[in-house]
C-alpha cells in the first residue's frame, strides 16, 4: 500500500514563504531546486526517514510551462499554507487504478540526480478540489530525498482534510492509504498539517 511521502506547501513567493515555515517550526529548509517541467522551485525540511515537507512556489525566472503547474499553483495566492500531499508507490499504476478518478497520468521529471515518475492531472487540480493525493514513484535506485537532509527533530504528527463531502473522500481513499495520521473534516476544501517540534506543537493551515 502506498506510504506518505511529502506534504507540499504553496508559497507565492519562495524565500518569503520558506522563511514563514522556518520561523513557525524554528528550524531552517535546506535548499531544494527547479522542476524545469513545471517552472517551479522548492525548499525542503525532514519530516523523518522516508518523509519531507516542501515549500514550493512557482519559478519566476523559468519560462511558462506549457501546461497547467501542478498542485494548482497558477491559482495559488495568499499566505503560505499546506497545499497538496503525497503518496509513495512502488506500483505507480496499479495505485492510479485504485485512485479517484481524475488523478491523473504519470510524467516523468528529474532534479539533478534524482529521478521520479508522479501522476499530475491535465488542470493540476487533483480531485476533491486538491484534498485526494498526488502519487509518486521515485526512480530504481534514487535515494529518498529524506535521506539526504539533516534532520531537525520535526515529525507530522496528524494531516486533517477539510471538505464538503468529507465522507466520500474518507472512503475514497481507503484503497489507498491507511495512514493513523489522517483525518477528516467537514468544512470547505483545506488541509491542516500538524507537527512536534523540538519547541513543542506546531499547526499550519
Amino acid at each position: 500500500m502506498p506510504l506518505f511521502d511529502h506534504l507540499a506547501l504553496a508559497a507565492e513567493d519562495l524565500a518569503t514563504g520558506a522563511a514563514a515555515v522556518e520561523s513557525a517550526l524554528g528550524v531552517p529548509l535546506e535548499p531544494g531546486g527547479q522542476h524545469a517541467a513545471m517552472s517551479t522551485h522548492n525548499r525542503l525540511l525532514s519530516l523523518g526517514p522516508g518523509e519531507y515537507l516542501e515549500v514550493i512556489a512557482i519559478d519566476p525566472a523559468a519560462p511558462p510551462p506549457g501546461r497547467p503547474r501542478w498542485f494548482a499553483l497558477d491559482a495559488f495566492a495568499g499566505p503560505v499554507r499546506p497545499r497538496a500531499w503525497v503518496l509513495a508507490c512502488d506500483d505507480l499504476a496499479d495505485a492510479l487504478a485504485k485512485a479517484p478518478r481524475g488523478t491523473g497520468q504519470p510524467m516523468d521529471f528529474r532534479r539533478g540526480d534524482l529521478t521520479w515518475a508522479m501522476a499530475v492531472p491535465g488542470s493540476g487540480l487533483f480531485p476533491f478540489d486538491g484534498l485526494a493525493p498526488a502519487l509518486i514513484g521515485w526512480g530504481p535506485g534514487v535515494p529518498h530525498p529524506s535521506t539526504r537532509l539533516p534532520d531537525r527533530g520535526i515529525r507530522l504528527t496528524a494531516l486533517t482534510l477539510h471538505h464538503p463531502a468529507a465522507d466520500a473522500l474518507a472512503a475514497a481513499l481507503l484503497p489507498l492509504t491507511r495512514d493513523p495520521r489522517l483525518r477528516f473534516a467537514q468544512g470547505a476544501p483545506a488541509i491542516t498539517a500538524e507537527f512536534s517540534t523540538p519547541r513543542g506543537p506546531v499547526v499550519l493551515a
